[in-house]
């Protein structure tokens, strides 16, 4: 990643996973390895587990706290895996990126080999917040096909009834 300066760089890292079955370890584990590489300390890791990356930074606690940190300058460098792990709407992904630029604060995500301390870095991090809502999307569709498709199979979907009667 093209950020260097003399100084040490203090870096916070963001994870995230969706549901219980994931784990938020290999994203970990290759976020420390960048650090280490790069010759930053890391001063906080951001877990969010079994939350969407639709939901918005309030209804995301680790996120939340991230900002809050932020605007306290505990770090100069955000790291995360991908875009998609930060969110999935371009609204709230550039919002983001914006707030973290006025505070002075980087964000670099090694997956996808983004720094966005450049014009063609946060260029290219908006296309790519276009994709990740584009995915979501998508996933949603697919969800409801497949839901449509089980109802005119004659299927029941949700939690089976309960007798009230006993």
């Amino acid at each position: 990643m093209p950020i260097t300066n003399s100084r040490l760089k203090r870096v916070a890292l963001y994870v995230r996973v969706s549901t219980d079955e994931q784990t938020t370890a290999n994203q970990e584990q290759a976020l420390r390895e960048t650090a280490d590489n790069a010759g930053w300390e890391i001063v906080e890791i951001y877990s969010d587990h079994a939350v969407s990356g639709a939901k918005s930074r309030d209804q995301r606690p680790a996120l939340k706290q991230l900002h809050k940190d932020a605007v306290a300058r505990k770090f100069d460098i955000v790291l995360a895996w991908s875009v998609d792990r930060l969110g999935r709407s371009v609204q709230d992904l550039v919002g983001f990126l914006s707030e973290l630029h006025a505070l002075k604060i980087d964000l670099a995500l090694p997956q996808q080999g983004l720094d966005t301390t450049t014009p063609a870095g946060k260029a290219m991090f908006q296309m790519m917040g276009v994709f990740a809502e584009f995915e979501r999307t998508m996933i949603q569709e697919r969800v409801k096909a497949g839901l449509a498709r089980a109802r005119s199979q004659g299927k029941r979907l949700g939690r089976p009834r309960i007798d009230r009667k006993t």
